[in-house]
Order: C-alpha cells, then sequence, then structure tokens
C-alpha cells in the first residue's frame, strides 16, 4: 500500500518504477481511505511511520518504508536499481543529483507562480542560474546517450525526469530550454515509454514561462488564515440556529474551481491545469488524401501491389508534402542499434504528429560504417515540425529536401523506402534494418 495525496510527484518515483518491475502496488490518496493532513497525523499512521511523511509505503508483510526513493528502490528490479556495483553507483549518482541539485532551485523558482511561496527577485534569478547549471551538465551527459546510465531506463531516469516535471510544465518555456536539446530529447524520450505514460498521462511543456501571481498567493494566504479560525456562530459546525442570511450584493461571477485539502494539493493541482493544445493544423484545407485509409492498406496489404498504387492513385500534393532526409553526424554512429535507438527515440516524441506524418527511415551499413535517411509524408507544404517546439528536438539532426512528387525521383525513392528493397544506389551501403513511423 502506497500512501500519498492526490499528484505527488515524489509518488511517481515508485509508481512508475513498478510499472518497470510489475510489483501492485495499492494507493490511497483520497477520503475516506486517506486525508492528507489528517490520516498522516493520526497515532495509527505516525506509529508505523514516526514523521509523519508521504509517501509511505507498507508491504503486506507488514514492512514500512518511507522516503520516495527508498520506496521506488524497493519496488525496483536489478535492472533498475543498476546490475553491477558500477552502474548502482551511477543511479544513486543521478538520483542524489535530482535531490540536491535539481529539487532546490526548481522548488525556488516554480512555487511562487503557483501561489505557494513569496516572490523573490533575487531567490528566483539565482535559482534560474542554478537551473541552467544542471541543465547543462545533464546536457553535456546525454550528448551521446539515450538514459543516464547504460542503455535502457533506470531510477537515475526516473528519479530526474520527476524532479524537472515541474520545470518543464511551468517554466522552461522554448527559449530557455532551447540550448538544452540534448536534455529535453532525453525528457521526451522517458516520457514517451509507455511506463512513464501510464503514471504521468499526456505531459505538455511550457510554453510560456509562468510568472509569481500576487492574487493567487493572496488568496492561498487567506484560505489558510480562514482554515486556522475556529467556526464562526450560524456556520457550519456551530450548534444551535443559524442567523438569517444577510442581504449582499451578489458576487462576481468567477469560474468554480475544486479547493484542495492541502497546500501540496493544491500546488500538484495548478501544475497539471494545462491549456489545452490546438491543432497545429488547423489552419490547413480539408485534403481529400484519407492518411489512415493508406496506412491501413501498408499495414495489412501487399505493398508493392496495393499499398503502393493505392498511394499514388489518393495522394494530394496540394494538401501534402514529400521530403527526404539524411543524418547530419553518420561520423558519430557507432554500433548499429545504437543508432536504431535514435530513429526510435525521434518516433517516440513525435507521438502527435502520427495523425498527420506517416515515414520510413532505414539505417544502411554495419558497426561503425552506418548512416541513417529516410522518406516522409507530411500535412501541408512546409515541414511540420516547425509547427510545434515539442516536434523540433531532433529534425534539426537532419538535412531535408522536398522532393517534387512528379519526378522520377521520388518515385524511386518512395518505393525503395516504403518497400525496404532497391538498389538504394545514393546511399552507398547496403540495407540493415528499416523503422516505420505510423
Amino acid at each position: 500500500t502506497l500512501y500519498t495525496y492526490p499528484e505527488n510527484w515524489r509518488a511517481f518515483k515508485a509508481l512508475i518504477a513498478a510499472q518497470y518491475s510489475g510489483a501492485r502496488l495499492r494507493v490511497l490518496s483520497t477520503p475516506p481511505h486517506f486525508s492528507f493532513g489528517h490520516t498522516n497525523r493520526s497515532p495509527q499512521f505516525l506509529k508505523k511511520f514516526p514523521l509523519g511523511k508521504v509517501p509511505a509505503f507498507e508491504g503486506d508483510d507488514g514492512f514500512c518504508v518511507f522516503e520516495s526513493n527508498a520506496i521506488a528502490y524497493y519496488v525496483s528490479t536489478e535492472e533498475l536499481r543498476g546490475s553491477t556495483p558500477e552502474a548502482a553507483a551511477a543511479v544513486l549518482q543521478w538520483v542524489n543529483f535530482a535531490d540536491s541539485d535539481v529539487v532546490p532551485p526548481a522548488s525556488t523558482w516554480v512555487f511562487p507562480t503557483l501561489g505557494i511561496l513569496h516572490y523573490n527577485k533575487q531567490a528566483t534569478e539565482l535559482a534560474k542560474e542554478e537551473v541552467r547549471k544542471v541543465l547543462g551538465v545533464l546536457d553535456g551527459h546525454l550528448r551521446t546517450r539515450t538514459f543516464l546510465v547504460g542503455e535502457r531506463v533506470s531510477l537515475a531516469d526516473i528519479s530526474l525526469v520527476c524532479a524537472l516535471l515541474w520545470l518543464y510544465k511551468q517554466v522552461l518555456d522554448p527559449a530557455f530550454r532551447g540550448p538544452f536539446g540534448n536534455v529535453t530529447r532525453w525528457f521526451l524520450t522517458c516520457l514517451n515509454q509507455p511506463q512513464f505514460k501510464a503514471v504521468l498521462g499526456e505531459v505538455q511543456l511550457c510554453q510560456r514561462m509562468a510568472q509569481f501571481d500576487a492574487k493567487k498567493f493572496a488568496e492561498s494566504q487567506a484560505r489558510k488564515e480562514k482554515e486556522k479560525e475556529p467556526p464562526r456562530k450560524g456556520e457550519k459546525g456551530e450548534k444551535g440556529e443559524k442567523e438569517p442570511p444577510r442581504k449582499e450584493k451578489p458576487p462576481r461571477k468567477e469560474e468554480k474551481r475544486p479547493q484542495p485539502e492541502e497546500e501540496l494539493d493544491e500546488c500538484e493541482q495548478v501544475l497539471a491545469a494545462e491549456p489545452k493544445a490546438k491543432d497545429p493544423f488547423a489552419h490547413l484545407p480539408k485534403s481529400p488524401f484519407v492518411l489512415d485509409e493508406f496506412k491501413r492498406k501498408y499495414s495489412n496489404e501487399d505493398t508493392l501491389s496495393v499499398a503502393l498504387p493505392h498511394f499514388w492513385e489518393h495522394f494530394d500534393p496540394e494538401g501534402w508534402s514529400l521530403w527526404y532526409c539524411q543524418y547530419r553526424y553518420p561520423e558519430e554512429l557507432s554500433q548499429t542499434f545504437m543508432s536504431c535507438n535514435l530513429i526510435t527515440g525521434m518516433f517516440q516524441r513525435l507521438d502527435k504528429l502520427r495523425k498527420n506524418a506517416f515515414a520510413s527511415v532505414v539505417l544502411f551499413g554495419k558497426d561503425h560504417d552506418s548512416s541513417i535517411s529516410g522518406v516522409w509524408v507530411m500535412r501541408g507544404q512546409e515541414l511540420a515540425f516547425t509547427l510545434c517546439p515539442d516536434w523540433q528536438v531532433d529534425y534539426e539532426s537532419y538535412t531535408w529536401r522536398k522532393l517534387d512528387p512528379g519526378s522520377a525521383e521520388c518515385r524511386a525513392l518512395v518505393a525503395e523506402y516504403f518497400l525496404w528493397e532497391g538498389d538504394f544506389s545514393h546511399v552507398g551501403k547496403p540495407f540493415n534494418q528499416g523503422k516505420i513511423f505510423k
């Protein structure tokens, strides 16, 4: 059993780790099973967890442990913890880095934007510089790595993603996070893993840096003071008859928002209140080409005899465009499985583009002598990546050339890349494996 309050980012660490390990966690976070500020102050709870802190874990065998990192460690696998002494030490290093170097400046910067703390300009500016520093460290480390330790997700990735979550959702706008493209690439790669998505859902990155809201802070403080006051005569909780209601001017109508029971709960609820994303393709006229219909043909029927003829018969060159891409840095490609990770990582980060794009990207060659290129079908006449900041993480690592749908070259490239067959004479290396974005 995991005791916590709703949307507790510290509890997310254990929940994501459990998704990987298969540990079954029963979460108690809402009344009547758990009420933050009440249940965790009860004698029964304090007997098991003397500090009254959450998240707190109680096993079916009676084993109790608090502190989020300890709980995440307990429900993890050896692979998540680090399967060698060196890997385990590296995982622990980044877990501690998250707590000591990321969380303090993140809290100083983010909390005032949520009305939790009063704004202090000097402290906030110092926090921004600290955040730049830690992002710089991470960016350098991740320049040649998909994950922080080894080739797979570990507790290091889980802990740091959760520590950075508030920053990316509240204040790291495109301009601030721009110089740290490797961090954002890694962050989005982790978010798109099924195990992260099962806990965090869809995470929208900040588009406009949140600022201190004096009104929100004043309301938060007033609510705290009101909670401390004893109930007045006639109010709920006072015995006896209620006073007749006084005639007052009708209050100005405001949007009703559910009031959380505790300050930290409010912090997380505000953080989770995301504006509804606009469709980046809404400005384009309707096209007769139905991409999903082609994808079904490509997935379920013969490519050469059915899918390709269907594509050219229905393709709308006015509403859609074709592009050829090549990876800019083939000299940096080493082992082929790592090169494949580059392709799949890009596809994962472009998940929301799938309704408006299709691609076949191919790895050619062998270990330490390979290249990556592909053919993309995109909605509109411009590169779709520029329409959304979240899609811009990887595309600049490739060169892009628009193809003429009526040319023989375009028809040949589409056939080769969609079939994964042909001479690929423009590449000069043998076909290794391909990936489809659909």
